[in-house]
């Protein structure tokens, strides 16, 4: 495809209009938004008039008169338009790693109910590492011959087997981009009475996602890469409403509570899915979260979904075209409805590759031991971006600048 057939292609892009919602640096082609989302425009306004305005002068009577109490049903339900969830069944709070522990113990919990004797927790070799350092601390605490069992990602469907009382499935694996059939493999663990938890980190944002409609019982995710929420900004976690009123959080905080300011001495959990909460929300977080969202409300997931897969197409048809000879092989290598919304390429000096594009103004990451990771975010990306990365990329491999030893020295975050 040469350059004038690339720029119809943005000239023609539904989505073309929504770059400007976005505030982006010149010189800069950010294919990293699978790991953290370009800063909408107004977040910083809107974080601004919070900390100056309510916070300064409003002080505490904000939760009332700003309306901060809700703030973490209401940030709930607008992600839920984006995952397929029913309203009400949504709430953003804490992290991923918060989030995950107290779904995981609530179906552990629910399944010594259900399926007494089940004893396995099942996750597979693509997971993103932390979901199993979460299983494998539950694992240690709840001792009593539990274990986590780890299967090759093809093999998941497989281990669904009647000894397993839960699984933690990451939709989209962070390294070579793989999505599991989140239908058929519910719909598989639900024969076998195990449940399922969904982390939908590389998912909510990057294609339409349906819990409802998948029967998906539990979910979590991160609300700072496709939804673009800012570093660090508050996770979310899905109960399906049939079993809101039944699981029993682990962490019963007061935010859970029935009635949080009558500071009874006993717990009491509150009804729907309210009763996930925990501790006082992160409140400067949840605006600038909310805020980022508003970015989503006149976007089809269908077609960010059509132009994320035409990205990866164009780039992957182009790094062999421009960079016959540059020794990559291809990690993403799966069919377009088995894949999320990033192509991966491995090469021995993946990293130090990565850190001569970042200095030539492509920015992707590396994650280890030899992946290089570009993120297709159809909102602010164009397909000239595309060729001109994949340019970049070739001409730092053709002329060898990129072995230098300033890139091969690793910083704390790849």
């Amino acid at each position: 495809m040469n350059k004038s057939e690339i720029a119809a292609l943005d000239q023609n892009d539904p989505l073309r209009s929504h770059r400007d919602k976005f505030e982006l640096p010149e010189d800069i082609i950010y294919l990293d938004g699978n790991s953290l989302g370009a800063l909408p425009k107004g977040v910083a306004d809107r974080l601004s008039d919070v900390v100056t305005q309510e916070w300064g002068k409003s002080l505490i009577k904000s939760w009332n008169v700003h309306d901060w109490y809700p703030q973490p049903g209401r940030v709930g339900d607008k992600i839920a338009k984006l995952i397929g969830a029913e309203q009400g069944s949504v709430v953003s709070a804490d992290s991923t790693s918060v989030n995950l522990y107290k779904l995981l113990t609530a179906a552990v919990r629910l399944n010594e109910d259900l399926n007494p004797g089940r004893r396995v927790i099942l996750s597979d070799t693509g997971n993103f590492p932390n979901d199993l350092y979460v299983i494998q601390g539950l694992v240690d605490l709840l001792g009593d011959d539990y274990e986590m069992r780890l299967v090759a990602p093809e093999e998941i469907a497989h281990a669904l087997t009647e000894d397993v009382a839960a699984a933690v499935i990451t939709q989209v694996d962070y390294r070579t981009g793989r999505r599991h059939d989140m239908a058929d493999l519910t719909a598989r663990a639900k024969d076998r009475g195990i449940k399922v938890i969904w982390d939908l980190c590389h998912s909510a944002g990057a294609f339409p996602v349906d819990l409802a409609g998948s029967g998906a019982e539990f979910a979590v995710g991160c609300s700072y890469k496709y939804l673009n929420g800012g570093p660090g900004a508050p996770a979310y976690l899905y109960v399906t409403p049939d079993l809101q009123e039944s699981i029993r959080p682990p962490l019963s905080g007061w935010m859970g509570h029935t009635s949080p300011f009558d500071f009874d001495l006993d717990y009491k959990p509150a009804k729907g899915i309210a009763r996930n909460l925990c501790g006082t929300p992160s409140v400067l977080g949840m605006h600038a979260l909310e805020t980022a969202l508003e970015v989503w409300e006149d976007v089809d997931l269908q077609l960010v979904r059509e132009k994320s897969q035409r990205m990866i197409e164009l780039f992957a048809g182009l790094v062999d075209e421009l960079c016959p000879d540059g020794g990559f092989s291809r990690v993403t290598t799966f069919p377009e409805e088995s894949r999320g919304s990033q192509i991966s390429l491995g090469h021995p000096d993946g990293y130090a590759i990565m850190q001569a594009l970042i200095d030539r103004g492509v920015i992707g990451d590396f994650r280890a031991p030899n992946i290089l990771r570009f993120g297709m975010t159809p909102l602010y990306v164009s397909y000239s971006e595309i060729y001109q990365a994949v340019e970049i990329l070739a001409d730092i491999m053709a002329t060898g600048s990129w072995d230098q030893p300033k890139y091969h020295a690793r910083s704390a975050v790849t």
